[in-house]
């Protein structure tokens, strides 16, 4: 059994939190995890920073500019995880868009991450048809796990396909907004989150886009396995930078300790 699996058989209220790779520096990348990972944070995805990430809102588009300025490279995120595996046990994902993953080679890739101990991807603009049909077995055959996201707009049919084809967990996107643009949860999205609860799927399903605070993190946890945060950390470390003593303070906070 996996990283994923073993967590999300034993645990409820999973926090996951985003933040992106060489931001605010370089080399910042490993001492975020060894923090989150102190804090109790349950998952970490890791972002990998791209030109034009289309789903991502100011706040992430801003530290994935900065990231590439530092010098920020999937070999480079691939150098700084080569040990991670030394001390950290939570899994790690790594989030980012097809195009680098494209280029560095898909199996090459997978291989990888692999190699560096990732335990799932998360690639928002890969076309599901596509994947099943050229890359399913590679992931497969790794053990990596292959993430989906699905919307308020994505059919009943869609989501037990992606259902089907899923290994880990399915990434519920709150609203049809990019990321980091709204406060609060509306009676739409409470909809919606039953609605898909009620589908009692195969996989667990994870909340994000919009968890900024306590209040929107547990009403995630109300109806699915557990929140993401990704703008309000990163927001945090633009602020603050990589103390242990803010990471702690935003974590305590998420969780209301």
């Amino acid at each position: 059994m996996n990283r994923l699996k073993q967590l999300f058989s034993k645990k409820s209220n999973i926090l996951s939190v985003y933040y992106t790779a060489g931001f605010p520096n370089l080399e910042d990348t490993v001492p975020v995890l060894t923090a989150l990972q102190a804090e109790g944070v349950d998952l970490v995805e890791i972002g990998m920073p791209f030109s034009d990430p289309l789903a991502d809102g100011p706040t992430i588009q801003k530290s994935s500019e900065q990231a590439l300025r530092n010098g920020m490279s999937l070999n480079k995120l691939f150098e700084q995880l080569a040990e991670v595996r030394q001390s950290i046990h939570i899994p790690i994902v790594l989030m980012g868009y097809y195009n680098p993953v494209f280029k560095y080679g898909v199996e090459r890739f997978v291989k990888k991450c692999r190699q560096v101990g990732v335990d799932g991807v998360i690639l928002p603009d890969l076309p599901f048809d596509e994947y099943c049909e050229s890359y399913l077995s590679i992931f497969e055959q790794s053990g990596l796990s292959n993430i989906f996201l699905i919307t308020p707009q994505t059919s009943e049919a869609r989501i037990r396909l992606i259902d089907k084809h899923s290994n880990g967990f399915i990434y519920m996107v709150s609203s049809a907004a990019t990321t980091g643009t709204k406060k609060g949860m509306t009676s739409d999205q409470i909809d919606y989150f039953k609605r898909v609860q009620a589908l009692q799927l195969n996989n667990p399903c994870l909340i994000g886009f919009g968890i900024s605070d306590h209040e929107t993190y547990s009403t995630a946890c109300d109806y699915s396995a557990g929140a993401i945060v990704g703008s309000a950390f990163v927001k945090q470390l633009d602020a603050e930078g990589t103390s242990s003593t803010g990471i702690s303070k935003f974590v305590k906070k998420m969780r209301n300790k």
